[in-house]
């Protein structure tokens, strides 16, 4: 067991991202991985029903799931089995993936579309927002930087081919089913954070970065949150990223709305050309 717990934690020179071909590579090889996997999932999705939907988002989830298992092991591991209360599993980040798992068990219409809904909206820019801004993410573990990859950028091919599928509406409405699961998670989060505060208190605690106990490390958040009561941060850390979410959607399916538009055309084109 100790063996294959040092082979699962071989070490590797830190990846810096954006940096050099020789400092960055990983970084860049991964960026590369997701826009190839975005390619064949959205061409794979694109006329898929619910069911077959489901079927690959409940196998999404198991491949993270395992992943952030392996994650949870190793780090108590290296840190001589005291657990590590800071990568407890409830980030922002890790919410699609119980999304994923949760969407791709339930037979209630109105949980699915809140499900992938969720996933191609916040599910997306979270994804997004680690694969061009990794920040402090990746370690000198070669294991957890390939769970990270996998996981950051899952949830940006899951969530981009999601809206190429006939399943995800391009409406307002898409975002409001999306909130009412970011509601949630968030509040379970937020108590999650009073319960530590309260009973456990060992080392840091800081679900979704609003622990007011302490500083968050998300940018422009961590200069309001100095000036601002905890309730009132909350809601603007609700309201903020669920404003970037609605960005992060917009964009995506204004391109591909002007992307399926040109098909046509592209096509018609050709057809003539032959002829």
């Amino acid at each position: 067991m100790m063996s294959i717990l040092e082979l699962l934690s071989k070490t590797m020179k830190e990846p810096i991202p954006f940096g050099s071909l020789s400092d960055g590579w990983f970084h860049y090889l991964s960026l590369i991985f997701v826009i190839f996997c975005t390619y064949i999932f959205t061409r794979y999705l694109k006329h898929k029903n619910q069911k077959q939907i489901q079927k690959y988002l409940l196998i999404f989830a198991i491949i993270l799931i395992t992943f952030e298992i392996y994650k949870q092991v190793i780090y108590s591991y290296s840190n001589a089995w005291h657990y590590r209360w800071y990568a407890f599993p409830f980030q922002f980040c890790s919410i699609p993936m119980y999304v994923a798992l949760i969407t791709g068990l339930t037979k209630k219409k109105a949980v699915y579309e809140a499900g992938i809904s969720f996933l191609a909206t916040y599910g997306l820019f979270a994804g997004l927002a680690v694969m061009l801004h990794p920040g402090d993410v990746f370690v000198d573990t070669i294991g957890i930087n390939i769970q990270t990859m996998i996981h950051h950028g899952g949830i940006a091919i899951v969530g981009f081919s999601l809206l190429f599928s006939k399943q995800v509406s391009y409406k307002i409405n898409t975002l409001i089913k999306a909130s009412v699961v970011f509601s949630i998670v968030v509040l379970i989060a937020i108590l999650l954070n009073a319960i530590f505060n309260t009973w456990i208190n060992d080392g840091t605690f800081n679900m979704f970065f609003i622990n007011p106990k302490f500083t968050s490390n998300i940018p422009i958040l961590f200069d309001i949150q100095p000036h601002v009561n905890a309730v009132v941060f909350n809601l603007i850390y609700y309201f903020g990223f669920t404003l970037v979410a609605l960005i992060v959607f917009k964009i995506n399916t204004s391109f591909i709305y002007i992307y399926e538009k040109k098909k046509p055309l592209k096509e018609q084109q050709l057809q003539k050309s032959k002829a």
